[in-house]
């Protein structure tokens, strides 16, 4: 099931931030029963993270976009898209906000969009990507485990060796390099003094 807004009045990212919601991007949520065999519920912000890459690559070519852990899209080092997830009983519900058209240039990091980059797409036949994407990447999740997504999630990513700060949510920071994601989906930097540090959850920015 997916449901999709032409634009969003209380739009909301991580942490409660305001995501402004202009006509001509996506604004479009799905909700994943889960099964007592499936993997830990957070690894799919992985599963929606590789589907969305799939599918922004399927409009602008392979290549072009990176993955930021846990589940940011990155396009000439400019953020593209948000992905939330809340959960409520068995039910999770995956949030996609993706810049098709428009782009906020007031935010603590930069942005940009499909249009910046000379490609027009039509929302709803993003979603219809998208959709597909998913539930393919889902069923892998579900029949494979993590293993097959975090792969994929690895050959999208940025680079290792890429330098990045980790906000942690006691308000800590973490400097590090990009080292690899472990079996559970958690990143792992490689600090200065040579030992490695996990991080479980926090905001993750390009040094």
């Amino acid at each position: 099931m997916w449901l999709r807004a032409e634009r969003q009045t209380s739009g909301r990212g991580r942490q409660g931030r305001e995501w402004v919601s202009p006509l001509g991007n996506l604004y479009a949520s799905t909700l994943v029963r889960l099964r007592p065999a499936d993997p830990a519920p957070a690894t799919l912000a992985l599963v929606a993270a590789v589907a969305l890459e799939e599918a922004v690559s399927a409009y602008l070519g392979a290549g072009r976009v990176q993955l930021k852990w846990p589940n940011d899209l990155l396009l000439a080092g400019a953020k593209l898209s948000g992905i939330l997830l809340e959960r409520s009983g068995d039910a999770i519900i995956i949030g996609f906000g993706v810049n098709l058209a428009h782009h906020p240039t007031d935010l603590d990091r930069v942005a940009t969009s499909l249009a910046a980059h000379g490609v027009s797409v039509d929302p709803d036949d993003f979603l219809v990507t998208l959709s597909d994407g998913f539930a393919r990447w889902l069923g892998k999740w579900r029949g494979e485990g993590l293993a097959a997504v975090r792969d994929r999630w690895m050959a999208r990513a940025h680079p290792p060796g890429t330098a990045l700060t980790a906000r942690l949510p006691d308000g800590t920071a973490v400097d590090g390099l990009f080292d690899r994601l472990d079996g559970d989906g958690a990143l792992i930097l490689r600090l200065a003094d040579g030992g490695t540090r996990v991080i479980h959850a926090g905001d993750v920015f390009l040094i």
